[in-house]
């Protein structure tokens, strides 16, 4: 699929981190079907941005603005902050920590024990399994980077820098 050097091009401030995630990445990009240079360079883009080039695999804020949020499933006291964003495209909230767990264990493991999506191979398989569960591969098919973004973030926080990796991502992979 994608060369390390090909990722050390695209995510360039990754220095090390590159060789660390290529191989749990292409492999997790294979198993959910990015499989397209389309496909591959907006996940790659977002992965970049989501992650602060490969730096991140836990979010850096404490997770208590999540707490209580009944749409992202956290109901119980501490679920914020237990169920904050994790791995590559940081997988947020009860709701979808269960979701992914049973996606990818068929269990619900993700729930006793969250900080598994530290994990560089978890890391990646997540971030590769949310991009395929929310249809995104279709989306990148026909290019709208814009939709996908909105997709991810529920908005469009630092598009700008999304859209840079995205264009890189574009000529690296052509």
């Amino acid at each position: 699929m994608i060369t390390l050097q090909q990722l050390k091009k695209i995510i360039p401030c990754a220095g090390p981190k590159a060789g660390v995630f290529l191989v749990p990445m292409t492999e997790a990009m294979a198993e959910f079907g990015i499989d397209t240079s389309a496909r591959q360079a907006a996940f790659l883009a977002q992965v970049a941005h989501e992650s602060g080039s490969l730096r991140y695999v836990r979010e850096i804020a404490d997770g208590k603005a999540y707490e209580r949020r009944a749409d992202l499933g956290n109901t119980d006291p501490g679920d914020g902050p237990r169920f904050k964003g994790r791995g590559l495209i940081q997988i947020t909230g009860r709701a979808n920590y269960r979701a992914c767990s049973r996606a990818l264990y068929g269990d619900d493991r993700l729930l006793e024990k969250p900080e598994l999506l530290e994990g560089v191979v978890q890391a990646c398989r997540s971030a590769a399994w949310f991009w395929w569960s929310h249809g995104l591969n279709t989306i990148a098919d026909v290019g709208d980077f814009r939709k996908i973004t909105r997709v991810i973030n529920g908005g469009f926080n630092a598009y700008g820098e999304r859209l840079a990796y995205f264009k890189r991502a574009k000529d690296v992979l052509a």
